[in-house]
């Protein structure tokens, strides 16, 4: 029976089609996939690099390049390109083996000749080396799956493997790391994969390259894909992804982390599918919960879940609910079923906390007061004053004498009682009393608990989480990365009983924006890096992107109705080029300026849909950078990007109150732009007017 496969980077080209085209596609390897092929003629080039490279006619105009075995009945779509392009393509590359993970590589071996000599000549002149080779000598290259003919050669030509681990030696990650992470990450592949039938060398090679290849085995799964070209999250994992997402038993909470478009989402997911999957007949429905910080982020866990999983009884086992909404349901069902008063106003409570320093005759702000009781109180889950006044207040910039803390606490005490006498709650208290109900339980309610989003959760909501699930095998599992934390909960996991200290694991390789995007977002950074919720730092050493594309757009304009005509010319021509019109997000820091914007955009003829508490209906997709969290889009443009704006001032503590949480909140915004900038695939704008944001100042130079 033949063996259709398709390379993840035509199903990415495949998107761009035109659907008369795309139709075409299906029609003609529908037939590899039924096994009907041999009446398809596959033609030959003349003066190529690979003879097993062949064209196959899919309309007068278009060609897709096959790559056939020599022996066994394989075949590896890699491209469909008009039919000049698709013959030199063809005739330039050369498919291979590599040594190392015996997944299939394609290489473009004429540019790599061109390069290489090139390069030779230049390094001839230089005094020094990228990779000297008292420090990487070939063996040690040649082990992580690099041939030393492509040591020089640029990465647009080089095959995928090799650059990125070209890119992690020399951004500085050992040659270990890259092993464990690159290498063995497909060597794991590769030991569990059965060799093809009859000495078929193609087939096994393409089983044995997870993430890049896909094996297509009928009509049916061959229409699901190519229906859903965006969606090649549910087929494509890189090796590195899919060891963690399928690894066969954790001793214990495990941990992923990785900067934006890595595929930590995906692989949380794929967990949660591993995991109801591997659980014996007969588990009760909804026994793995699939969790994160916001109702729109469990939404939009909710839809790709049903994307990915297509067994009913496997998906009846998995409930997916934000973190709060469950503690919720968890305490009125403990009191009654009686609906909870939820105080979640921060204005609300920031006024009851003036008013109870102005009453007590206390020197603290009330952000102070705020900031204390939630960072250093529940965090802490603090009940008496003693255990307050020998409390660490790690994090927190002000120092507090035991006089300072205990006036603190009569405030706190003040606040807290307010509350009980209206029968008010917080959210984090709705979580901690969870976790209270919980503990005194001997059953817990999962029997695997999955966190997306892990970054953004306060301690009281990790101490709930950690009270649904008994410790044991697979119990959590965590997906986050602190250069996205936009709420400034500062956590340590161990603290927290939550050990992943030989679980963790970090994804390096952008799948969703471009390099170009990627870049450019992550030199806003200027060199932070925040902590990773275990003791240690992030990094974005080896941290790239697959894909190519335009550099962002920056312009600055004199009003803000100057700004949004342009912003409303530039949606314009996105959707004339093809980009429907809910592939374009908006993003901006104050839900107002959305609503202008989106009356403009409907003014000009273009729907418009300013996210709320639905996605609404059709349009252009418009919402506030908190929104945005967790959501991608084509293209993406970053409005009012102000100083003034961006940080915003009222999110930001004043230096003279606290300097170290001030610096935290400025980190806060500074991450929130970040993630904005992000949730961009192919096209990115950033915009202001007035005085752009001092954010922009490594990216824009400030006009007068």
């Amino acid at each position: 029976m033949a063996t259709l496969g398709m390379h993840r980077d035509f199903l990415l080209e495949f998107a761009a089609l035109e659907k008369p085209v795309q139709k075409r596609v299906f029609e003609v390897f529908e037939k590899f996939a039924a096994a009907t092929h041999t009446g398809l003629h596959l033609e030959k080039l003349t003066h190529q690099k690979d003879p097993r490279l062949r064209t196959i006619r899919i309309t007068g105009f278009w060609r897709g390049v096959v790559l056939k075995g020599e022996s066994g009945d394989s075949y590896l779509l890699l491209k469909v390109l008009p039919h000049d392009k698709a013959n030199d393509w063809a005739a330039k590359h050369r498919a291979s083996v590599n040594e190392a993970t015996q997944g299939i590589e394609i290489r473009n071996d004429v540019a790599l000749e061109r390069a290489t000599a090139g390069l030779r000549a230049l390094a001839a002149e230089e005094p020094t080396r990228l990779f000297p080779a008292s420090d990487y000598p070939d063996k040690a290259l040649r082990s992580l799956g690099v041939d030393e003919d492509h040591l020089e050669a640029l990465h647009k030509v080089l095959p995928e493997h090799q650059y990125d681990v070209l890119l992690g030696l020399a951004t500085g990650m050992k040659p270990e790391a890259i092993d464990r992470e690159l290498v063995q990450a497909y060597a794991r592949t590769a030991s569990r994969t059965p060799a093809a039938d009859d000495g078929d060398e193609l087939g096994t090679a393409m089983a044995r390259s997870r993430g890049r290849v896909a094996l297509v085995s009928g009509p049916v799964e061959l229409q699901g894909i190519l229906e859903r070209p965006f969606d090649a999250w549910r087929v494509f994992l890189h090796p590195s992804q899919y060891r963690v997402a399928y690894h066969e038993g954790y001793a214990g909470p495990a941990r992923v982390t990785g900067g934006p478009g890595t595929g930590k989402t995906v692989v949380a997911l794929h967990r949660a599918y591993h995991l109801a999957r591997q659980l014996p007949e007969g588990a009760p429905d909804g026994c793995v919960l699939l969790t994160t910080f916001t109702r729109d982020l469990a939404a939009e866990l909710e839809r790709c879940l049903t994307l990915l999983v297509e067994e009913e009884e496997v998906r009846a086992r998995i409930r997916v609910v934000n973190v709060d909404a469950l503690a919720n349901e968890i305490v009125r069902a403990e009191r009654g079923g009686a609906p909870l008063k939820l105080v979640f106003d921060q204005k609300e409570i920031t006024a009851r906390w003036t008013h109870i320093a102005r009453r007590l005759g206390i020197d603290f702000t009330d952000v102070f007061l705020d900031q204390e009781w939630r960072q250093i109180v529940l965090a802490q889950a603090l009940t008496e004053p003693e255990e307050y006044l020998k409390a660490p207040r790690t994090g927190r910039g002000t120092a507090l004498p035991p006089l300072k803390r205990l006036q603190v606490w009569r405030a706190v005490s003040a606040f807290e009682e307010q509350l009980r006498q209206a029968d008010e709650w917080t959210f984090l208290q709705v979580c901690a009393e969870a976790a209270r109900v919980l503990d005194g339980r001997e059953q817990r309610p999962y029997h695997h608990v999955v966190i997306d989003e892990a970054q953004d959760l306060h301690p009281a909501q990790w101490r709930f989480l950690r009270a649904l699930v008994a410790p044991g095998q697979d119990d959590l599992f965590l997906a986050g990365d602190t250069y996205q934390r936009i709420y400034g909960n500062r956590v340590s996991l161990r603290s927290l009983g939550i050990q992943v200290v030989g679980r963790s694991h970090r994804l390096r390789i952008n799948y969703r924006t471009t390099q170009e995007i990627l870049a450019w977002s992550a030199s806003l950074l200027t060199g932070e890096e925040p902590d990773d919720m275990d003791g240690g730092n992030e990094t974005l050493a080896g941290y790239r992107s697959t894909m190519h594309g335009e550099q962002p757009e920056t312009v600055g304009y004199a009003t803000k109705p100057e700004e949004i005509e342009a912003l409303v010319a530039r949606v314009r021509d996105w959707t004339s080029a093809g980009v429907q019109a809910e592939d374009i997000g908006v993003a901006v820091r104050f839900v107002q300026l959305g609503r202008d914007i989106a009356q403009a955009l409907e003014q000009a003829g273009l729907a418009a849909c300013v996210l709320g508490a639905g996605h609404g209906g059709p349009g252009v997709r418009i919402g506030t950078m908190h929104r945005m969290k967790g959501l991608e889009f084509r293209c993406v443009a970053v409005a009012g990007v102000n100083d003034g704006t961006m940080p915003m001032k009222s999110a930001v503590t004043a230096v003279d109150v606290d300097a170290q949480q001030h610096q935290e909140d400025l980190n806060g915004e500074l991450n929130l732009l970040f993630v904005a900038c992000t949730r961009a695939r192919e096209a990115l704008r950033v915009s202001w007017h007035g005085t752009p944001s001092p954010f922009l100042a490594p990216v824009v130079n400030p006009r007068p």
